[in-house]
């Protein structure tokens, strides 16, 4: 029998996507995803390689943004659609099929994740499945759901390293809570197997490279702010929506009060081992975000249960898609920059800055990152384009960021730009990419400091574009003539991993 709540959910989620996936450029991470796709390995500095192969592969059909973004898009219906199921398997009726897949569909911070093609579009829908799956072992002894499981553990490995967490902390919560029979289940040791056996060429490929991974976590805290528990509390309230809230907290409480949903404490405990290892270790609010769908499931089916009036219950989802929308011109580029900017001041609320570099950007990060990628490649091309010939043939083009350089690949092509080097994660490990130049074309901050490795130094141009990123602004061309000593002898002093 077909549902039809998850297929009019599902219908509208992936609706509202498509209809705001090609306003804006791609995403810096999406423009480096598709040139490490484009050198296809089983894994990169930064990342799994799923996301990269699905990144150059979309780009190839045709170079356009939103074909790109299919793949979110669809992440973000199926999360969706599973969010039902979910309901569905716990017994929760129509309306708590609503509630908690309006929940899953249009809370802001999952409305972010699936913005773009990223290596956290598929974490809700994995940490969900995998709780999914236990689930259906636990309530129907439903055992091949563990094999499943695993098999979607393992690819979600090769997105993105963080499911660990959430599998330890499912773990630890069935130990406690019960459900421990599970341990004794082949099926179990199989789907842990399948897991381990599709996230292994990815693990092998950073044994390889020396854990490059592992160094850029550690030096992560050279860039990431570090919030208290109350304040990551209080954010987790508002980028979900402060009124989805009391799903998502009911959520973690019913199954300790409600019989009907008892056998599944393990997941309430797994979300609250994951929130304090996050918090514990400064990691930032998204990534406690895919430990949220479950608890919408949970929620929903507790409250269709004490909320026995649908209309109350369709008064209050009327009054929380209200405020998501309210939210939903800072997850999704509905607004053009002016009008984003505006929109921000008006209300006088925006999304908390994550890193350092974050503040001072007209827009929200998630959306400066978007713009200005043309103009730079304009700039720095029309800079190489007004080199003399003899120079050129000799000259290479260092930049500080895999998004530059990621842009000039990508774009450059008019200009006839060589490929564009940079020191930045996965682009250090590539090198000079077979260059030998005995000059560069140099795009930094401060210039006076590159001129002490030229025979001559001028500066060319300067970047600037409208809504871009603050510190994509301002940076000097710089043309570095007799580079010395060799770029190759420099190379390994510029390494850039965070």
């Amino acid at each position: 029998m077909k549902d039809r709540v998850a297929i009019t959910l599902t219908s509208v989620v992936a609706l509202f996507h498509l209809a705001f996936a090609n306003r804006y450029d791609l995403f810096r991470d999406e423009l480096y995803f598709i040139v490490c796709g484009q050198h296809p390995a089983f894994g990169y500095a930064d990342q799994p390689p799923l996301v990269p192969v699905l990144a150059a592969l979309t780009y190839a059909l045709g170079h356009q943004t939103w074909v790109v973004r299919l793949p979110a898009v669809g992440a973000a219906a199926a999360l969706v659609w599973l969010v039902v199921a979910f309901v569905r398997l716990l017994g929760g009726r129509d309306g708590a099929a609503w509630m908690g897949g309006l929940a899953a569909g249009f809370a802001p911070m999952l409305m972010g994740l699936t913005a773009t093609l990223n290596t956290n579009v598929f974490e809700p829908l994995a940490w969900t499945a995998v709780a999914f799956g236990i689930a259906r072992a636990v309530v129907l002894d439903d055992r091949r759901a563990l094999v499943w499981a695993g098999i979607v553990a393992g690819l979600a490995m090769e997105a993105k390293y963080a499911l660990p967490l959430w599998l330890i902390a499912l773990a630890i919560g069935i130990v406690l809570v019960g459900q421990r029979r599970l341990f004794g289940w082949r099926e179990l040791w199989v789907g842990v197997g399948l897991a381990a056996a599709l996230a292994l060429p990815s693990v092998i490929w950073q044994f390889g490279q020396g854990w490059p991974f592992v160094e850029l976590v550690r030096n992560a805290n050279q860039k990431d702010l570090v919030f208290t528990p109350v304040a990551f509390a209080l954010n987790q309230l508002f980028v979900f929506d402060p009124l989805f809230a009391p799903i998502w907290l009911s959520g973690l409480i019913a199954p300790f009060a409600l019989r009907e949903l008892r056998a599944l404490r393990f997941i309430p405990v797994a979300y609250a081992l994951t929130a304090a290892a996050i918090v514990a270790s400064g990691g930032k609010d998204y990534y406690l975000a895919p430990a949220v769908p479950p608890l919408f499931v949970l929620g929903a089916v507790a409250l269709e249960h004490v909320v026995r009036s649908a209309r109350v219950r369709a008064a209050y989802l009327c009054v929380a898609l209200a405020v998501a929308a309210i939210g939903a011109p800072m997850a999704l580029p509905i607004l053009a920059p002016d009008r984003l900017a505006a929109y921000e001041r008006a209300l006088h609320v925006a999304p908390k800055a994550q890193e350092r570099g974050d503040s001072g950007d007209a827009v929200p990060p998630l959306f400066s990152d978007m713009l200005g990628w043309h103009v730079f490649v304009d700039q720095v091309g029309s800079a190489y384009d007004e080199l003399p010939a003899n120079e050129r043939a000799g000259t290479a083009i260092l930049v500080g960021n895999y998004g530059e350089a990621a842009a000039l690949d990508l774009y450059g092509r008019p200009y006839g730009l060589p490929p564009a080097l940079s020191a930045h994660n996965q682009y250090f490990l590539w090198g000079l990419r077979g260059q030998h130049p005995v000059n560069l074309l140099r795009v930094q901050f401060h210039p006076e400091r590159l001129r002490p490795y030229c025979r001559a130094m001028r500066v060319v141009a300067t970047t600037n574009a409208p809504y871009a990123r603050d510190f994509e602004n301002g940076r000097a061309i710089a043309f570095c003539r007799g580079v010395h000593p060799n770029l190759a002898v420099l190379w390994p002093t510029l390494k850039i991993y965070i």
